[in-house]
């Protein structure tokens, strides 16, 4: 099923370019390959493989699924645990004010979540650019040399894009480089909206010269690349100042954006799942709504998997897992579900009380996303949760379990590293609901939102459509919008819909801070969940500063000078 990953699980080639002088040196280092040995079609695909292994080479420090960036940061979900002292780094991000460029210091896990991320992104760059010098030195020895280049371009750009998203300024490293002009790279040698122009340039480059699919379940195809190429330019067309703030919105982007997403929906290899479950199960994983996921296995050679790992802290305490209670959703999160009589949201009334279940109607991709006392854990109504007893420190951050990234206990797909459950269901990264709404909203931006009415109601039939698996007592209500009486209704609309659908995927942080609304949301959520759950009194989020990620200290000494460190920090 995952061809890609039994290809070339933990390899990886070492090439060692210098040769030593002297009798007793003029020997073949053991265990290492030199460039020539390398150059031939089949190694280089081995070197291709290794640069994908590492998007599943990631771990609960350095997750490539950013539940702790992309959630925690967004008022959708507190750390949990076993209280603010375990893995503080969470901590820190959720209250926004402890973060610094030197996370080591925080006790006492003394692990720089920022630093290992920095690291670990680079390290996947490192094993594309090498991969590519060696093509650029051989390109008669490598067949396809064009689809090959293409595909650790695009490798090498989803790290780059991931870099973007938290950091800001990143130094660009490419395979062209000297060792001199990398050590000397600086993270200001080019503006912001020139590092969005290498990303996309990388995409682009993929989706001219890869075919439109791949025969290989998780390999980069031209629909994939487009979806990138496309995801870049939305980025990239809000366009920010130093502090931050979106001081533009670039229609021309815009409306390659549309153009894009047109060329992937005319090839008609993606869709919609009838069953919006379907996108959190092993059993259907890789399946029409799949863009591009990281393709996570056990069992695979290497010695500890590509399993779940930046998950392994998330299951519930019980229900047949036994750790650690991390992750869990917000009452503002599960809140924002509730819908009115017409079956829509309630902009600006949903976080007045907490959802209650005999009640309250509902959007059901709530129980899609969220397990909560009294209802079936993944599916199963014949394990439900139980509350409390479900949670590690209920007291602080309350009970609530999130469930797409978690597997059923039974799973086949299930492994354990002592009490933490891994699993081999796939990692996300781009789903074909998501590239839809890239779409809505750009029209929306281009103040064509009545185009972009159907493509959100599209979304929401789905859900309504998806109950098949709920066997519980939820009232469940979800309706069509009528009309978009002007572009403000479209945008707000457009933004709610992006938080239901994509809840807890990782998202949320990333586009408040695409829009520029980054501080008045969060202010607004901690104006009530601070009082819900009195551990985030302290939270304060400097507008300004807390868009991004600093540099990580390590990486500001290492570069000598070369980096500068980002505003606020």
């Amino acid at each position: 099923m995952k061809k890609i990953k039994t290809l070339f699980a933990a390899t990886t080639f070492v090439l060692s370019l210098a040769s030593c002088g002297g009798s007793d040196l003029d020997v073949a280092p053991s265990g290492v390959l030199t460039e020539e040995q390398v150059s031939n079609s089949e190694n280089v695909d081995a070197l291709i493989i290794a640069a994908y292994s590492y998007l599943g080479n990631d771990h609960y420090t350095a997750p490539n699924f950013l539940w702790p960036t992309g959630n925690l940061r967004a008022g959708d979900a507190h750390k949990g645990g076993n209280g603010p002292g375990d893995i503080f780094a969470y901590h820190a991000l959720s209250l926004y004010q402890p973060i610094v460029p030197d996370m080591e210091s925080f006790p006492p896990d003394l692990i720089d979540l920022n630093n290992k991320k920095w690291t670990r992104n680079y390290t996947g760059i490192s094993r594309a650019n090498s991969a590519l010098a060696v093509i650029a030195n051989a390109p008669d020895a490598i067949e396809n040399s064009a689809e090959k280049q293409s595909e650790l371009r695009f490798i090498r750009s989803v790290f780059y894009f991931d870099l973007k998203i938290h950091h800001k300024h990143i130094p660009w490293i490419d395979e062209t480089m000297t060792q001199d002009q990398i050590l000397t790279a600086t993270n200001r040698e080019l503006s912001d909206q020139e590092l969005w122009d290498k990303i996309a340039a990388d995409f682009e480059f993929a989706a001219g010269n890869l075919p439109q699919t791949q025969d290989d379940v998780g390999r980069a195809s031209a629909l994939s690349a487009k979806a990138y190429l496309a995801k870049t330019l939305l980025y990239q067309a809000y366009e920010q100042n130093e502090l931050h703030q979106v001081i533009n919105i670039n229609k021309d982007k815009l409306v390659k954006v549309v153009n894009l997403i047109d060329e992937i929906e005319q090839a008609d290899v993606y869709g919609l799942f009838d069953d919006y479950a379907n996108n959190f199960l092993f059993e259907t994983e890789n399946g029409k709504e799949s863009v591009f996921a990281i393709q996570r296995s056990l069992n695979d050679g290497s010695p500890d998997g590509r399993g779940s790992w930046p998950s392994a802290l998330n299951a519930p305490m019980a229900g047949g897992f036994g750790c650690c209670g991390f992750h869990v959703p917000t009452e503002n999160f599960v809140n924002a579900f509730k819908t009115d009589q017409q079956g829509l949201p309630l902009f600006d009334s949903f976080n007045d009380f907490n959802y209650d279940m005999t009640t309250d109607s509902v959007d059901p991709r709530l129980d899609h996303t969220v397990a909560m006392e009294g209802k079936p854990f993944k599916y199963d109504e014949n394990l439900i949760h139980g509350g409390d007893s479900w949670s590690r420190a209920p007291g602080i951050y309350g009970n609530f379990t999130a469930m797409k990234d978690l597997e059923h206990p039974d799973c086949s797909c299930r492994g354990e590293n002592g009490p933490f459950p891994i699993f081999s269901l796939n990692t996300p990264l781009i789903r074909y609901a998501d590239v839809l709404l890239w779409k809505a909203e750009a029209l929306i931006e281009l103040d064509r939102y009545d185009e972009a009415l159907p493509i959100i109601n599209r979304i929401r039939e789905r859900a309504k459509q998806s109950t098949d698996k709920l066997h519980n007592a939820s009232i469940y209500n979800i309706g069509a919008y009528i009309s978009f009486d002007s572009k403000e209704q479209a945008r707000e609309a457009l933004r709610f819909e992006r938080r239901l659908e994509l809840g807890l995927e990782g998202h949320r942080f990333f586009d408040l801070v695409r829009w520029g609304i980054a501080k008045e949301t969060i202010d607004k959520y901690l104006a009530i969940e601070a009082v819900r759950k009195p551990y985030l009194v302290d939270a304060v989020f400097t507008k300004g500063k807390h868009e991004y990620l600093p540099i990580p200290n390590q990486q500001m000494i290492l570069s000598g000078g070369s980096y500068t460190q980002n505003p606020g920090y």
